[in-house]
């Protein structure tokens, strides 16, 4: 009977051997008593789907990791650097940002880093993001992303676009017009509208085609001027071919339908929430993401090919 006891002793102890470890080795969760506040802080329009998508991944992440976020946001970069101020100011242990208009957002932000806060951008801020000295960025590159929309558009047989700006100085939406023009291999003209007036938008889409026939791509820069843009091509009788960028429940049904040939997705979900546990797992364990340089999370493509897979995350206001 001892000598039995004995071997399943030594039988037990061999996944300890085989590990180098002891049954007392277990890391502790140095997180659990941490009290983490985190600010996120966008240039997103109210109501904005876009914007809708980016604060539901953070809500989720805020959720699954117990602890608290801030979501605000303002279109205005005084205003926006004014509540980057004020989180600051209320002792945050992280802040998110987006940076549509850097240089507005500038000073507030390397007070924030002077201050000892970590600073994350997501969306736009790519290009800026390592001179202002922040973690990371999350994202997609703007051009790039351009850049592989008008390959798509190329392959698509459309020589004459407009590219269709609905925020005025947001060099992200610029950058992606830029990217369109650089592979197209044909004509890109931005048209500026007005993103708080879909209605007066969708009126400047249809004269802009009225006036134009030879126009044969239109590309929007997100899901609510894609529906103008949408009505606009109908009231126009005009077969010029729709892309645009970012999902929504709308745009995954006008690609299944065929009206829009492909939306250029970014993930903003995905941003939210990589943003809280970024910064949350710094707070708590030292991390930083990324190395110095950004983690993206786009571009993808989605064509009436792969729409299904994806139309009921955008259903869900996930995608």
């Amino acid at each position: 009977m001892k000598k039995r006891f004995a071997w399943v002793a030594a039988i037990a102890a061999i996944p300890l051997l085989l590990s180098g470890c002891s049954p007392t080795a277990a890391p502790k969760d140095t997180g659990s008593t941490v009290d983490v506040k985190l600010a996120f802080i966008t240039h997103g329009a109210p109501g904005d789907t876009y914007w809708d998508v980016v604060k539901g991944g953070e809500v989720r992440a805020a959720k699954d990791l117990g602890i608290a976020v801030t979501y605000q946001s303002d279109p205005d970069p005084v205003k926006q650097s004014s509540l980057i101020d004020s989180a600051v100011a209320s002792g945050v242990d992280g802040i998110v940002v987006s940076m549509a208009n850097p240089d507005g957002l500038k000073d507030s932000i390397q007070k924030a880093i002077a201050a000892g806060i970590p600073v994350i951008s997501v969306d736009s801020g790519l290009e800026r993001f390592k001179e202002f000295g922040l973690l990371t960025h999350i994202g997609q590159s703007e051009y790039i992303a351009g850049r592989g929309a008008g390959e798509k558009l190329k392959a698509a047989g459309t020589k004459k676009v407009i590219c269709v700006i609905h925020e005025a100085g947001n060099v992200g939406l610029e950058d992606r017009c830029r990217g369109i023009k650089d592979t197209l291999g044909g004509s890109v003209q931005n048209l500026q509208v007005d993103i708080n007036n879909l209605a007066d938008a969708q009126n400047t889409i249809k004269a802009k085609l009225l006036a134009d026939p030879s126009i044969d791509g239109v590309v929007t820069l997100g899901p609510p001027m894609a529906v103008s843009a949408s009505a606009a091509l109908d009231e126009a009788k005009s077969s010029a071919k729709l892309a645009t960028f970012d999902l929504s429940e709308d745009v995954t049904k006008l690609i299944e339908s065929g009206k829009i040939v492909f939306a250029v997705d970014a993930q903003p979900y995905l941003m939210g929430y990589l943003a809280v546990t970024f910064l949350y797992l710094h707070k708590i364990n030292g991390n930083e993401v990324g190395g110095g340089e950004p983690v993206y999370s786009g571009p993808g493509y989605v064509t009436k090919d792969n729409v299904a897979s994806v139309a009921k995350f955008a259903k869900n206001g996930t995608r």
